[in-house]
């Protein structure tokens, strides 16, 4: 019910502003007028609800998963750049200018106040900017750290010419019920933002780790071990992840967010396999040990505790392994009676992480560059693969986790339904943060 719960309270989040708008009433107005008017209304209230769905509250994507909410959000964003794009398009034909001795509190006609107009342009320009910047952050090439300043920044000055905007320009947003009820709404957003940004940093800085030890895994691959400094650590779920910042302040926004691949069970010491792929990543092998640390979180849904099911698939593609590993070191460690099996893909034999600890049974490595000499399974996690190694029962029976890359899960997804996998049992997640 927590999924349908969250719903309900952002659409009612969302339509409040617009449902009190049409309870105070006014002069009746053409169609069109009106439906630019709501439009604009729902804009503002959707984005100004943008701010909470952020990714970074818990209470939200911990509920729904954190790939849910970041997609959620993505749709969102530019659902509201539609209607605001339309909003000023719909008043064609509607009187515009100062006072008329008519029309005193100008609700029937459009304000020529430049100063009420200019922070509505602003934001009408700055939002497709926005959102495309989004879109094509990974085509840009920014850094994450310097889209992430710019987004936030973006989005505050967004917020605060909406504000303006609304209550100076518009019909609805000038009657003082209305002016409190954008003001409270817009004070909730940059809340949000301000304890994302300051509130949440100030926490990590009075709890910080230290890296004990970075070992090469792979050539490209290594595992990275925290522990709590001064205090007791952190409560987590197998197949959670955290935001890292290492070697910088937590205000700094250098973080990157990594799953955590130990078991809760093991102690306080967490533990983290990062594939070198960004600018952060590149410098894994050169880290210290004992530099400090700072880990948010935990976040996430991708866990396996107190479900029911008689087994757990894992389904792992290449560093996508690091919370499915985590799974399974806590399943071994409490002695879960579950039944439980991994299929782990790499594209080359060198590539494969933990092959002694994982072991041979229950777990099918799967290379889509094989050697000559390789003796397992050859080419992609696909359709084929799961038939070869999932039952009609354990299709129809278990709960079956994923972390990979994209097309990988999109096949096993799509084939899990096929073979009547219940979607309340397919576990997955795709870092795919914009």
């Amino acid at each position: 019910m927590k999924p349908l719960f969250l719903i309900v309270v952002y659409l009612v989040a969302v339509t409040l502003p617009l449902i009190l708008s049409t309870w105070l009433g006014g002069p009746p107005r053409q169609f069109h007028q009106e439906l630019a008017s709501g439009l604009g209304i729902l804009a503002f209230s959707m984005i100004l609800v943008e701010f909470i769905l952020s990714g970074r509250f818990k209470a939200i994507s911990n509920g729904v998963g954190m790939d849910v909410t970041m997609r959620f959000h993505q749709v969102m964003a530019r659902t509201a750049l539609i209607f605001a794009l339309l909003h000023p398009f719909l008043y064609q034909g509607t009187p515009s200018g100062g006072q008329r001795p008519w029309d005193l509190t100008r609700e029937l006609t459009l304000t020529t106040d430049f100063a009420a107009l200019s922070t509505g342009i602003a934001a009408y320009l700055l939002l497709p900017s926005l959102v495309l910047l989004a879109i094509g952050r990974a085509q840009l090439g920014y850094k994450y750290e310097t889209w992430r300043l710019l987004h936030g920044i973006g989005a505050l000055l967004i917020a605060v010419l909406l504000l303006h905007h609304t209550v100076y320009a518009g019909r609805y947003g000038s009657q003082p019920v209305m002016t409190w009820v954008w003001l409270a709404m817009t004070g909730v957003a940059v809340g949000s933002l301000l304890t994302v940004y300051l509130v949440v940093p100030l926490v990590q800085k009075a709890r910080p780790w230290r890296v004990t030890s970075v070992v090469r895994l792979t050539p490209q691959q290594w595992e990275v071990t925290v522990n709590p400094d001064g205090h007791r650590g952190m409560n987590f779920n197998a197949g959670q992840f955290v935001w890292l910042t290492v070697g910088h302040s937590p205000f700094s926004m250098k973080e990157n967010p990594f799953s955590i691949c130990s078991a809760p069970a093991a102690g306080p010491e967490i533990r983290f396999m990062i594939r070198e792929l960004g600018d952060f990543t590149r410098t894994v092998g050169q880290i210290d040990s004992g530099t400090v640390a700072y880990l948010d979180g935990p976040y996430g849904n991708l866990s396996v505790d107190h479900r029911t099911e008689p087994g757990v698939a894992l389904i792992a593609g290449g560093v996508g392994l690091s919370p499915l590993l985590g799974i399974l070191r806590q399943m071994r460690r409490t002695g879960d009676s579950r039944k439980v099996k991994l299929i782990y893909g790499n594209r080359t034999i060198d590539q494969i992480a933990y092959r002694d600890e994982l072991g041979e049974e229950d777990v099918v490595y799967v290379l889509s560059e094989p050697p000559e000499t390789w003796q397992g399974e050859s080419g992609l996690v696909d359709a084929a693969l799961m038939d070869r190694v999932f039952s009609a029962k354990e299709f129809s029976e278990w709960v079956f986790v994923m972390c990979g890359p994209g097309g990988m899960m999109d096949v096993v997804e799509d084939h899990l339904i096929q073979r009547g996998t219940a979607p309340h049992r397919i576990l997955s997640e795709r870092f795919n943060y914009d």
